[in-house]
């Protein structure tokens, strides 16, 4: 238990402050303008209302802290030290979640959009818009795009060896760059309407299209004039189709919105442009001490820092005292960003807006938790096990012919995906390379170190019927585990029709299996992960099989040995893309000399001969 009496001794300037448990762990760390008085707050009875508060403060054993000059630096440093240090109680930005954007590649001659994948922050090397809420909506801005605007849709390695335009050329939805059909003001010119679309501005392309139709008709240019038309015409049936549509002008705008109910929070961001909805994101955190204000700070901090397409307001349902301050960091050398807390107008409705969708996704989580719950909770009821299925693990074999075996883990936590647990192995012992044996490894290996670890599931699911269930207790008696569930998930014997749902599940020391309907959520479940744990095999059997067919490809290349045919296989990562390469492509190869590359040339030319 802390000390109370050390408190007198904090110092009453500005500072950050580390709340340590006993073993030295921190699990909290806040920033104040005077450390003494903000730190004694938390050991006042009542005086904080946080949920999480009397439980973190049960848990001090010593506070650390940090002296600073200004408000400022505290602030950094707070945020600094979070993402360092990722205590249990503070909220944290995970950097493996998954976005989806288009991005204009702008600093390359021909510039085109693509939709790409990215995680935490994007890269540095272009324009990035979005993100989009679902792959389906940012497909259809895709196509649109293409139909609006006619940018080259080629690869960067198929570009150079056009010879005469695509078949895109004559369906007029590109003005080939790569055959010199248009200057590079011409296709510049389309680069920036495009940009100018996807920044809300729409409208304005529309009276500018408008205006080049006039001007066309005038020359008596009448081709041009009724494509121009026809694109006009596009893009005033899709504005039709836009639901929301405010009356914001150009202003771009994020608004956030916490909603909280016990010790779960929900923070929603609705991303406006040029006055219009684009995407919304939404933030879950669980038992976190920072109060809305502290939430709203650090979300800010860590989200904006590395963010490409920055609004030009954040709208807030209260006001920071600090807002300046983190205005002024997350701005940099970039435009001024201004953190606004509306208490009318349209961007109120904003607010209220992000507020009504945070309640909403917090009342379908909840329900859909609840619904994982119950399903849990029956299947550990009937089929007689001993844990909560809280965890739950399954493993895949992949091969062809017995060759490049491998084998996945698929997990799941309280009934959901949980990748960050998912497990690759290459098979070791190939003299004895059939299923049962490759499972065996696998488990064996996964068991052993979960033992080791104290790292193991509730559940383990084999795919497969009594034999491959037994296989996976003598496992388990082996290496001395009592503590695992284990059953085994086959289809029913004589019905091996593709998406048929007839599957048996098997209980050790059980003779006959246990069926459920089509429709059980427990056999759905189930099925979830043995199918999950059989799609990740097959994904990293076929990479498995690339690599091996890249390096025996390049085995017998003049001087190229071992370490240069890996970093090849890592640049290009496939033989199809290899092949694609041209000279210039080679050399952004590192480690390779001008007699590796004209080596690799001349694999190339053999290869398409």
């Amino acid at each position: 238990m802390f000390d109370l009496k050390k408190l007198d001794s904090f110092a009453t300037q500005p500072g950050v402050y580390l709340m340590k448990g006993r073993d030295g762990t921190i699990l909290y760390i806040g920033k104040a303008k005077n450390l003494r008085l903000r730190v004694k707050q938390y050991f006042v009875p009542g005086r904080d209302g946080r949920l999480m508060v009397p439980y973190l403060v049960a848990k001090i054993f010593a506070i650390d802290t940090i002296i600073v000059f200004s408000e400022k630096e505290a602030l950094l440093l707070e945020n600094n030290l979070i993402k360092q240090h990722k205590p249990r109680y503070n909220a944290l930005l995970k950097d493996d979640k998954t976005y989806i954007a288009l991005k204009i590649n702008n600093k390359h001659l021909w510039p085109t959009v693509t939709l790409v994948r990215y995680k935490g922050s994007p890269k540095p090397d272009g324009l990035y818009y979005g993100p989009y809420t679902s792959v389906d909506s940012a497909r259809q801005t895709l196509d649109l795009l293409q139909r609006i605007f006619p940018l080259r849709q080629c690869s960067d390695q198929e570009l150079p060896r056009r010879t005469r335009p695509c078949i895109l050329y004559d369906m007029k939805r590109c003005i080939a760059p790569c055959v010199g059909r248009c200057t590079k003001e011409e296709y510049d010119a389309y680069v920036n309407r495009t940009i100018r679309f996807l920044r809300g501005q729409d409208s304005e392309i529309v009276k500018e299209l408008y205006k080049e139709m006039h001007e066309a008709a005038g020359s008596l240019d009448f081709e041009k004039a009724r494509d121009v038309q026809l694109t006009i015409g596009f893009i005033e049936r899709t504005l039709e189709g836009q639901l929301v549509d405010r009356p914001l002008g150009r202003v771009d705008a994020d608004a956030l919105a916490i909603f909280r109910e016990g010790d779960e929070v929900v923070l929603t961001q609705l991303l406006f442009r040029g006055g219009k909805l684009s995407g919304s994101l939404h933030y879950d955190f669980t038992a976190i001490a920072e109060e809305d204000k502290e939430l709203f700070e650090t979300f800010i901090l860590q989200h904006y820092e590395k963010q490409t397409d920055l609004p030009k307001e954040i709208l807030l349902p209260l006001l920071l005292d600090t807002s300046e301050l983190i205005s002024d960091i997350i701005s940099k050398d970039r435009k001024k960003i201004f953190i606004l807390s509306p208490k009318k107008g349209e961007r109120k409705e904003f607010v209220e807006m992000a507020y009504v969708n945070a309640e909403g996704r917090f009342r379908k989580e909840k329900d859909a938790k609840t619904i994982r719950e119950r399903t849990l909770m029956e299947m550990k009821e009937k089929l007689n096990l001993v844990n909560y299925p809280e965890r739950m693990e399954c493993f895949d074999i992949s091969s062809i012919s017995g060759t490049s075996i491998v084998s996945t883990l698929a997990a799941f936590t309280g009934g959901m995906k949980d990748p960050s647990r998912y497990r690759k192995y290459k098979i070791k012992d190939v003299s004895r390379a059939d299923d049962y044996n490759s499972m065996r490894e696998s488990l064996e290996r996964r068991l052993r170190r979960g033992k080791d670890e104290n790292d193991l599931p509730d559940l383990l699911v084999v795919d497969g019927g009594k034999g491959h269930l037994n296989m996976a207790l003598k496992v388990l008696a082996d290496l001395d585990i009592i503590t695992i569930d284990v059953i085994g998930l086959a289809k029913e014997e004589g019905r091996h029709d593709k998406g048929s749902t007839a599957e048996q599940v098997f209980l050790p020391n059980v003779k006959d299996p246990v069926l459920f309907k089509s429709t059980s959520p427990i056999l759905f479940l189930l099925q979830q992960i043995r199918d999950e744990a059989h799609r990740t095999a097959i994904t990293f059997h076929r990479k498995v099989r690339m690599k091996k067919t890249v390096q025996s490809a390049l085995e017998y290349i003049p001087g190229i040995g071992p370490v240069k045919r890996k970093i090849i296989l890592k640049y290009f990562g496939s033989l199809k893309k290899l092949l694609e390469a041209d000279e210039a492509d080679l050399y952004k190869v590192p480690g390779l000399s001008k007699s590796n590359i004209a080596a690799l040339l001349a694999f190339i030319e053999n290869k398409k001969m």
